[in-house]
């Protein structure tokens, strides 16, 4: 795996292969779901069918093996491998990523199904009687587990391989990354486009689908409110409506548009959260919060694995099997959005904040929501509300809300904010199509992020008028089937690809025998003004030219009378490469690049953070391997100081070379 991280993003290009292929498919499935619904939704379901009856078993090991995975990475000396270069840092603050990982992986699932599910299960267990003390104990057991962490292990392991394979290695950010260590370079082909375009027709369809049955939600709740007729004009118009704004915020870009709403959404669902948490039984929410939590934690493993092999009932196909199809099924688009915003971060910081924080918000969550919801039908005889779950699931949040103080105002924010989770769902699911069409870039032209936002809302449209929302829901969860296959294989080779990287670093601690002259030749006060020196851009380029180059191009001779390829290179205005090549084995790289750093604050006490310039900067002589940064400083060194260098890096690369073979 030759391919080097680099901090330059690359220029995005306009992908015909995935581009053009993915348009026609989505055409073609949309027409067929289209004209002949009832053909397709029998078709559809009839193989889902075949899945849950026969490969059951399979889905509830594969997403065993996925929470068990990524638990072993995060904990494991794996965790502290970057998905980036070493000198890498996260794009995004911790409140903006944890808004946008619970925006884009189940937020608007949590206004749909945070009062129904748990009021469902109530109703209706799986084993026992409905309606009971020990039925709103197993209801509260059965939904954290459907939206708890074998949901976000799922997205994890999909944005850990494909953050790992293109930050840390220099892949494209799409799906076929994942293959990598299955078909190695063959990604580039046939094979790979496949993949992408496989990608793009479940995101389309994904977001397509929640869209449609969404606006059917935000439709009845207007209903509800202002008796706004249920009809198929009102919800063309909200698509259109969510449409336009999903292609207003895509058009911002990533760090504009969905950065601000999925923050807004964020605050505005814990905001919901604490007011139904304070004028709801608080007390009892709290002890049902920890309890519910134990009992999860407690039983996990026996729920993993409980396939109700020795009863008859179709519970488990019609819940647990089918919201493991429909993760799997968004993971493609959830993952490789969530690979997007986690740059720089260490492994164990991802797997850790992916896994808990958006797990620990969705159960609380659940918790208040649904356990209220319970308590207002089993302890004060507010029957009504179950009988309105039943009969519409989309009008469960309104019908809850209507028993507290202010239950118009609260609506009215529950309304904006399925309005907003579904922009942001549209938006980010846009953005992701738009890199798989764009070999993984996200700096694309504005007609194509436009031509994807515009296509999930006139998919949705076609499909509602012609009753085919179901088909393709239905045959996007199958979809996940074959998909799992690919996950297991690709978690194999992360894990292999991880152990190469530990290896490296094992290999960079080797120590090494000092050789040659000291680096800072002279007496100790020129070392002493080396050290305390803060050299300007021009000085740290003229080092470059003048030493560096000289002693990389002395080792490049040397290795190349040896019979081994070594090349050195520019590779922009500061910045000087060595590369060795090793043919099969993993290649020698070794750079210099001059970085600007801010100087300290005792230098620049009199000038304010928000003023510093070039001015107040000065540049060092960074070495960089094809890891990333070391953060160690060359300039002023002598010749042969870092001719010593390149040895010993070289020396460690050989040794990490020896641990693989």
């Amino acid at each position: 795996m030759n391919n080097v991280p680099t901090d330059r993003p690359a220029q995005a290009r306009f992908h015909p292969p995935v581009f053009y292929p993915a348009s026609f498919l989505v055409i073609a499935l949309v027409l067929f779901a289209a004209l002949l619904p009832e053909t397709a939704d029998s078709l559809f379901k009839a193989l889902q069918s075949v899945i849950v009856v026969n490969a059951s078993w399979f889905y509830v090991l594969t997403v065993a093996l996925i929470l068990l995975s990524v638990t072993f990475l995060g904990l494991s000396r794996y965790g502290e491998i970057k998905l980036g270069p070493d000198h890498s840092t996260p794009d995004y603050s911790n409140v903006t990523w944890f808004a946008m990982l619970f925006s884009a992986g189940m937020g608007i699932g949590l206004m749909f199904f945070g009062v129904a599910e748990p009021v469902m299960h109530f109703l209706s267990p799986p084993v026992g009687e409905g309606g009971s003390v020990e039925a709103a104990r197993a209801a509260m057991k059965i939904t954290f587990f459907h939206w708890g962490l074998h949901a976000w292990a799922i997205y994890a392991i999909v944005a850990l391989i494909l953050a790992f394979f293109s930050y840390r290695h220099g892949l494209p950010l799409t799906l076929r990354s994942a293959l990598y260590p299955l078909i190695g370079e063959r990604i580039y082909g046939p094979i790979g486009h496949a993949v992408d375009v496989f990608a793009v027709i479940g995101t389309v369809f994904g977001v397509a689908t929640s869209l449609g049955y969404g606006v059917m939600q935000v439709n009845a709740g207007l209903n509800h409110l202002f008796d706004v007729p249920v009809s198929v004009t009102t919800q063309i118009a909200l698509i259109i409506g969510v449409t336009m704004l999903a292609i207003l915020s895509v058009a911002t870009g990533l760090d504009k548009g969905i950065k601000i709403l999925s923050e807004l959404n964020m605050g505005l669902a814990v905001l919901l959260l604490t007011v139904i948490l304070l004028l709801g039984p608080t007390v009892f929410l709290l002890q049902a919060f920890v309890q519910n939590t134990g009992a999860y934690v407690a039983d996990i493993v026996s729920n993993t694995f409980n396939l109700f092999a020795y009863q008859k009932t179709d519970w488990i196909g019609g819940w647990t099997i089918l919201y493991w199809g429909w993760w799997m099924s968004w993971a493609p688009f959830v993952g490789l959005f969530i690979a997007r915003v986690s740059r720089g971060r260490t492994i164990r910081e991802f797997a850790m904040g992916v896994l808990f924080v958006p797990t620990g918000f969705t159960l609380m969550w659940m918790t208040v929501f649904g356990n209220s919801a319970i308590e207002l039908i089993l302890n004060q005889g507010q029957a009504a509300l179950g009988e309105a779950v039943s009969n519409d699931v989309a009008l469960a949040l309104f019908a809850f809300l209507e028993h507290f103080p202010l239950s118009g105002l609260l609506s009215i924010v529950a309304m904006i904010m399925v309005v907003v989770f579904f922009v942001t769902s549209s938006d980010s699911g846009s953005m992701v199509v738009d890199m798989l069409c764009s070999r993984g870039h996200d700096n694309t032209p504005l007609w194509q992020r436009v031509y994807w936002a515009a296509g999930e809302g006139v998919v949705a449209i076609v499909l509602l008028l012609a009753g085919g929302l179901g088909a393709l829901q239905t045959m996007t969860i199958a979809s996940a089937l074959p998909f799992a296959v690919v996950l297991l294989v690709a978690t194999y080779g992360l894990i292999k690809a991880l152990r190469v990287d530990l290896y490296k670093r094992e290999s960079l601690q080797l120590n090494v025998a000092p050789m040659g002259p000291p680096q800072v030749s002279g007496s100790w006060k020129e070392r002493l003004h080396s050290i305390i020196d803060y050299p300007s851009q021009e000085g740290v380029q003229r080092f470059i030219d003048d030493t560096v180059r000289p002693a990389m191009d002395e080792v490049a001779q040397e290795l190349s009378g040896k019979g081994i390829e070594a090349r050195v290179s520019s590779i922009g205005p500061g910045r000087v490469s060595l590369s060795v090549g090793h043919g099969e084995e993993i290649d020698f790289l070794y750079r210099v690049w001059s970085r600007g750093h801010v100087r300290p604050a005792f230098l620049n006490a009199d000038v304010a953070e928000s003023e510093v310039n070039e001015a107040q900067k000065y540049y060092r002589a960074e070495v960089h391997l094809r890891e990333g940064g070391q953060d160690y400083d060359i300039m002023g060194w002598s010749k042969d100081g870092v001719i010593g260098d390149i040895v010993d890096q070289y020396h460690k690369h050989m040794h990490f070379l020896h641990l693989l073979r």
